[in-house]
């Protein structure tokens, strides 16, 4: 069997009510300086312990206004407060833009090293501040991986910093704090999920340990996505579509995703799609190019889903995929270009500009030209 490394939070706190520990954790580890990234919508949902940090003599700062899509220069503009603030911490409470920033400003706060000059794997030269991740979706499962990505306004193209040293150093996942987001994110950060356990588990590089996270988290999604977006107070499946949602992060580090979002990254560059919704719209499509090259996991995906073993693995993998959109469709979400504002003739530029992200494209099962890509996304008009 082939070498593979899991990178994982030294500390991950599951369970609904679990926020109430990281104050005790915290107050324990005699740090001062709190800075806490999130967004307005969720502050008062972190009233109360931040009060409780205040309290125990902890200085907090909050800085709640990054966009669904942070820039280069939004992430600097946030450096910059964290720096005069001091702080000896970071903490970020929100969707994994949020986590994001929040692993990058904890990383660079200290350091000379530059952003532009870290996109790729393994740039990053040192660890920088303690910092934790607390997720209010169930989507990225940034808060126990190694990943982060900004917009990086000089190509209009979304790109990955991808570091040991981004890996947090607690976790705490509170399905509690999901309860209150909107269907329409719920469905698309859902997506976002499934794809991320799809595409580990189907790419070139899938494992045997990284599989079982995979398949348990297509599972968990698929059959629970829907219920949370009808009903956001059905705490049963909030709790699987946020222990979904981590094991798909976990997927990250070890094994990564492929086409899908290659493909997802100059929609939401250029057009400020978010990120669920471009792998939503994508995922049906890029799963039918890539099935013959891998079918019999792609019809293991379909039976996660809930499939009925067809007579052939073709046919169940094809099921897989109608079951897919079917899902898509159901939870309200587009299932084409045109209906989100994309017009035909950014084909050609979107599929150059996805040939940049080599480093998910290869990890696909199937090789992806730029007239594949150019294919696939005329597929979606």
């Amino acid at each position: 069997m082939k070498e593979i490394t899991l990178l994982q939070p030294a500390k991950i706190v599951f369970g609904t009510g679990c926020t109430e520990q990281f104050c005790k954790d915290y107050t324990a580890m005699g740090l001062k300086r709190l800075f806490i990234l999130t967004a307005p919508v969720i502050r008062p949902m972190i009233a109360e312990m931040t009060a409780t940090l205040n309290a125990a003599g902890v200085a907090t700062e909050i800085y709640d206004e990054i966009r669904q899509e942070p820039s280069v220069n939004d992430f600097k503009k946030i450096l910059e407060a964290a720096r005069r603030f001091g702080a000896d911490s970071v903490l970020g409470v929100g969707g994994g833009s949020v986590l994001d920033v929040c692993k990058l400003v904890a990383t660079l706060v200290d350091s000379e090293q530059q952003i532009e000059d870290l996109f790729g794997i393994g740039f990053i030269n040192k660890r920088g501040k303690w910092f934790a991740c607390m997720p209010t979706t169930s989507g990225t499962g940034s808060e126990v991986s190694p990943n982060a990505i900004l917009l990086d306004e000089r190509d209009a193209l979304k790109k990955g910093v991808v570091s040991p040293h981004l890996m947090a150093d607690a976790a705490y996942i509170d399905p509690k704090l999901t309860w209150t987001v909107p269907a329409k994110i719920t469905a698309e950060t859902g997506m976002d999920a499934l794809t991320h356990c799809i595409e580990a588990y189907t790419n070139k590089f899938a494992h045997p340990v990284i599989d079982v996270y995979a398949l348990e988290g297509i599972r968990l999604i698929a059959h629970n996505l829907l219920r949370a977006v009808k009903d956001g107070k059905d705490v049963e499946a909030r709790e699987a579509l946020s222990l979904g949602s981590m094991y798909g992060g976990l997927c990250l580090g070890p094994v990564n995703t492929a086409a899908v979002h290659a493909l997802s990254y100059p929609i939401g560059g250029e057009f400020h799609i978010s990120h669920g919704l471009s792998n939503a719209i994508l995922l049906p499509s890029v799963m039918r190019f890539n099935c013959s090259a891998n079918v019999k996991k792609y019809a293991q995906v379909a039976v996660a889903c809930g499939v009925e073993p067809c007579a052939t693995d073709e046919e169940t993998a094809m099921k897989g995929v109608e079951f897919i959109t079917q899902l898509s469709k159901d939870c309200g979400i587009p299932t084409t270009l045109t209906e989100i504002g994309i017009p035909q003739t950014a084909v050609d530029r979107m599929a150059k500009a996805a040939m940049n992200v080599q480093r998910l494209l290869k990890n696909n099962p199937r090789e992806v030209t730029e007239e594949d890509a150019k294919a696939i996304y005329s597929s979606l008009y």
